[in-house]
């Protein structure tokens, strides 16, 4: 495993940690859920329902693999043992990476627009210079859009115990702006 695939985990468990008690729960992920939808206003409802579905998903995965005596918790080395497990994690990341990629492009034509994507990123907790430098590596167009397939890509190349140096690790603080 590689250190820059630690360090990615780690910044995102303290994100979702939403009440920051040390331990994931339930209501880390739907309060998450809450926010990222509401950021996006111009997505319809179906994308709106995939994305609060994703996260459920996400938490479902933890528990399910991770919560052996019940108690509703996940720890940091419980999460990190399971997202850095692509035989664990993958087809969950593969769902989430979906449905926040088609919350940035509620016209359905495969782009997403640099406002739609910070707010997005925003309300995941990332920090305003780290969306910038994501978005900017992630090589925009003219109009200042990316491709979805791009994001999702990136989305999924974060939580790859084995790769580093990817645009993903712009997320971590400390390393943009």
């Amino acid at each position: 495993m590689r250190t820059e695939a630690t360090k990615r985990v780690a910044h995102v468990f303290s994100l979702f940690d939403a009440n920051g008690n040390g331990v994931l729960e339930a209501d880390d992920f739907d309060l998450m859920a809450t926010n990222v939808t509401e950021a996006a206003p111009d997505a319809d409802e179906a994308a709106k329902d995939a994305m609060r579905a994703a996260f459920r998903q996400y938490w479902t995965t933890l528990v399910t693999e991770l919560d052996a005596n019940g108690d509703g918790k996940i720890s940091y080395e419980e999460f990190e043992a399971c997202v850095l497990s692509p035989e664990r994690f993958d087809a969950t990341i593969g769902v989430f990476a979906d449905a926040l990629a088609a919350l940035g492009d509620p016209d359905g034509d495969g782009l997403i627009e640099r406002p739609a994507f910070v707010a997005l990123m925003r309300a995941i907790g990332f920090h305003d210079a780290n969306i910038e430098a994501l978005f900017d590596a992630f090589g925009p167009s003219d109009a200042d859009r990316i491709k979805v397939t791009t994001w999702v890509a990136g989305i999924k190349d974060y939580y790859a115990p084995d790769k580093g140096g990817i645009a993903g690790d712009l997320l971590v603080p400390g390393t943009a702006g």
